[in-house]
């Protein structure tokens, strides 16, 4: 017999100030995957006031990620309650590509990942599509039918806005590279056994990618060939850390081995927390807060 555990989150943070009974005035921004999930609320005034990260163990249930949520969602005050002023779901799938909006046809949504994949979509997925109209090509990704019912029947009748987990990442590093005009910034998005790549000359967006690696030195041998493919001195490139990474990491010592410029990165611009954050560093949550600043 197998015993259900109910998921707790490893982080909760939440403001006095701030309940469900504020929703229809706020923005709810979900982030979901096959391994874990998360949100941040946002009040009237944008400012972040409530935020929870769940990691679901995939090696010792064989229980589907919709039924996870549903144990979440079920008697949780705040995501049961409705409505919003606007929902924002971000999706990390692993089928992702970003398409030139001068060149995009809705039509050949699913021809532009099978592509990518190499083979068609499985049928319990479709393909999904956000437009960043300021940098003028949209995300185009996988995105199961399970999981968007999910949330369409959990927020009925209430706009729903999908991007991928990568598009939230691009959104935030737009914003970083305001700060700095001009300087050719690497950003690199730990998670899991994935690290993304996104490079950004000022504002313009050079490289974006996704890799899979099984080391550190893996890890090393893909950053340093993305960065010579892309003619970036590693004595000279900037680069930004960001998401599942600690300084005690054996990724980090490697990494730090070759790249002179490394560092941990700073909090987005654009975006505010309530002061119950303050312990959170400011490196950990870059793709929810990019979903944030998606309505920006």
């Amino acid at each position: 017999m197998q015993i259900l555990q109910m998921p707790t989150p490893t982080i909760s943070i939440h403001a006095d100030q701030f309940g469900p009974e504020q929703s229809a005035r706020a923005v709810l921004c979900l982030e979901a995957g096959h391994d874990r999930f998360r949100f941040i609320a946002l009040d009237d005034r944008g400012q972040g006031q409530w935020l929870e990260d769940y990691a679901f163990p995939s090696l010792l249930t064989d229980r589907l990620p919709t039924d996870l949520l549903a144990d979440i969602f079920r008697d949780h005050p705040l995501l049961t309650a409705s409505p919003w002023q606007e929902i924002r779901v971000s999706i990390n799938t692993p089928s992702f590509t970003l398409v030139p909006q001068p060149l995009y046809r809705k039509e050949y949504a699913g021809s532009y990942l099978a592509l990518m994949r190499g083979s068609q979509l499985p049928a319990h997925e479709f393909a999904q599509a956000y437009a960043h109209e300021a940098e003028g090509y949209l995300s185009v990704f996988s995105l199961s039918h399970d999981l968007a019912d999910f949330f369409s029947e959990a927020y009925p009748l209430q706009p729903l806005t999908f991007v991928h987990q990568v598009g939230a990442l691009l959104e935030a590093t737009a914003a970083l590279a305001r700060q700095t005009p001009g300087e050719p910034t690497v950003y690199l998005y730990f998670e899991d056994e994935f690290v993304t790549v996104i490079c950004r000359t000022g504002s313009a967006l050079r490289y974006c990618n996704r890799f899979g690696y099984r080391n550190a030195q893996d890890l090393t041998y893909y950053v340093l060939y993305t960065l010579a493919e892309l003619q970036i001195d590693p004595e000279t490139a900037v680069v930004m850390l960001y998401g599942e990474i600690t300084p005690f990491a054996e990724r980090y010592t490697e990494l730090s081995r070759f790249l002179a410029h490394l560092r941990f990165g700073t909090f987005p611009p654009g975006l505010t927390l309530s002061s119950d954050f303050s312990d959170l560093p400011d490196h950990r949550y870059l793709s929810l807060y990019g979903l944030c600043l998606m309505g920006e």
